[in-house]
């Protein structure tokens, strides 16, 4: 039998990330980048597999048995998630599986791939001897070309990769997938490499579908984003030499006649549960109104979970959206306070009436997630307080809280690093669910003074009679028990186990 040119491996961290709410809430979701690399490595003549270890639930032990069972030639860690500051809590998964691997199967070599590794690639193989190559940016063409090497020779000519010569070297970047050759060089996710029936939504997106998680499909219908917001990542895919720069804002898009073929996939195979995992779903018109157009055309019956912005939502694309099967949008509000926004960059938002456009959503039947964060430079108790006050008054159907972290590669990793803020000494702590979160301070409060509030914000909003009505009218007893089952889930917070600091 041939020996395998490439495994990619999603590791599995979900305990360590989500803590108890791995078992039944957290959701499992397919390794889009994995898949998608895995095509465009079988588009330039390679074989590929693809070993998902959260969705099979396999310890380290047992991922690194059937990694060796399949002895491919590079064993690539898809260090990726469905959001992007996903990559770095990964990485707490991504090492332990990395270095079991090494310690059992030597001769294999590991290659890292992510937003993580590309923010910080000199540091993550200074400090991380079991991998062996990394790729700087979105990786695409430094895995294919990395293939056509005997992994020893030459490796200075792959453009965009990471690797030790005596010391670290980095190559010169890659250039990423220019929107042109898309449907070439990343033609599809290959999906006969996963098992689809593993993966599951999360709770809230699946009350519309009667509840039913299971099958659920998520996919890339753009990359990348054109807004420069200081808490987010996903643009250091450009970066050049400056490790904490905010990197250029590139949007791309499949064509709707390519992107097409994989919702004809999901229909045939049953999925009505879809997430769109494009940062901004709803931004150009000529692209997410042409797919929606082609859906309905096709007669498809979907649950579409997708992603909006709030200045960017318009009367006459909610018609098709509903049609198209978009039960919801998650807005990026952030905070209820104008000058907390406008300090992370969030654009013309001060002149946005948040309300009216929520409220505008939701009377054309879609249903509204809220995404707010506790713990911006700006904030302080009142400002926090606001933002939990509009997200109390408005009552949308989910509301997801976070507390504000330096992800690396966003501007405010770099802010962080220089005025010398507490950062993760763990990966897991870049997840807001585990028991090492480590969010930043704000100009006025205390690391841990943001997690309390966030957490019993969290409980509060989810436990709110008026809350609880609304799941119990538009989605029946079912949506309020399973809400209020998460809720007894109590998460360990380790710098609220720690004794108080003096303030």
């Amino acid at each position: 039998m041939s020996k395998l040119d490439i495994l990619f491996i999603h590791p599995n961290a979900a305990g360590k990330i989500y803590q108890d709410l791995a078992q039944e809430y957290s959701a499992i979701e397919p390794p889009i980048w994995a898949g998608m690399l895995a095509s465009h490595c079988r588009v330039k003549g390679f074989s590929a597999g693809i070993l998902d270890a959260e969705a099979s639930h396999l310890s380290d032990e047992q991922a690194a048995a059937r990694i060796r069972e399949a002895n491919p030639r590079v064993a690539c860690f898809v260090v990726y998630g469905q959001q992007p500051s996903a990559s770095s809590q990964n990485m707490e998964g991504a090492i332990g599986l990395a270095q079991t691997l090494k310690d059992a199967a030597a001769e294999i070599k590991i290659l890292f791939v992510g937003g993580h590794v590309a923010a910080l690639s000199r540091e993550v193989l200074e400090k991380h001897a079991a991998i062996d190559f990394v790729c700087q940016n979105e990786g695409v063409y430094t895995i294919s070309n990395l293939l056509k090497t005997n992994l020893k020779d030459k490796l200075d000519q792959v453009d965009g990769l990471g690797w030790r010569n005596g010391g670290v070297v980095l190559n010169k970047p890659s250039p990423i997938v220019p929107k042109a050759d898309l449907p070439v060089e990343l033609p599809g996710i290959a999906w006969d490499l996963l098992q689809i029936k593993n993966y599951r939504t999360a709770l809230w997106h699946s009350y519309p579908n009667g509840s039913a998680r299971q099958p659920f499909a998520a996919l890339y219908t753009s990359l990348g984003c054109p807004m420069k917001c200081s808490f987010c990542m996903i643009n250091i895919i450009n970066r050049q030499e400056n490790e904490y720069s905010d990197g250029s804002a590139v949007f791309r898009y499949w064509d709707p006649e390519h992107i097409i073929k994989e919702f004809d996939f999901f229909a045939a195979q049953g999925i009505t549960n879809i997430k769109i995992a494009d940062e901004l779903f709803v931004l150009n018109a000529n692209h997410f109104m042409k797919l929606c157009a082609l859906i309905i055309e096709r007669g498809h019956k979907f649950n579409i979970w997708c992603y909006s912005r709030v200045d960017t939502v318009r009367d006459q694309y909610l018609d098709t959206l509903k049609k198209a099967g978009v039960n919801w949008l998650a807005l990026g509000i952030e905070s209820g306070n104008t000058r907390v926004r406008k300090d992370v960059t969030k654009g013309r938002f001060e002149d946005v009436d948040i309300r009216g456009v929520v409220n505008k959503i939701r009377g054309h039947g879609i249903n509204v997630i809220g995404n707010y964060i506790f713990g911006l430079p700006e904030d302080d108790m009142a400002s926090m307080q606001m933002t939990l006050d509009l997200a109390m008054e408005m009552n949308t159907e989910e509301a997801n809280f976070y507390s504000a972290m330096a992800y690396p590669g966003s501007p405010l990793y770099g802010i962080a690093r220089k005025e010398g803020w507490k950062l993760p000494s763990a990966y897991a702590g870049f997840s807001q669910h585990s028991y090492h979160t480590q969010p930043l301070p704000t100009k006025y409060l205390a690391a841990e003074q943001v997690l309390a509030f966030r957490d019993e914000a969290w409980l509060k909003y989810h436990t709110n009679p008026k809350f609880l009505d609304l799941l119990k009218t538009k989605f029946g007893q079912v949506a309020v028990d399973e809400t209020l089952r998460s809720t007894r889930i109590k998460l360990r917070r380790k710098i609220l186990e720690e004794p108080a600091i003096a303030r």
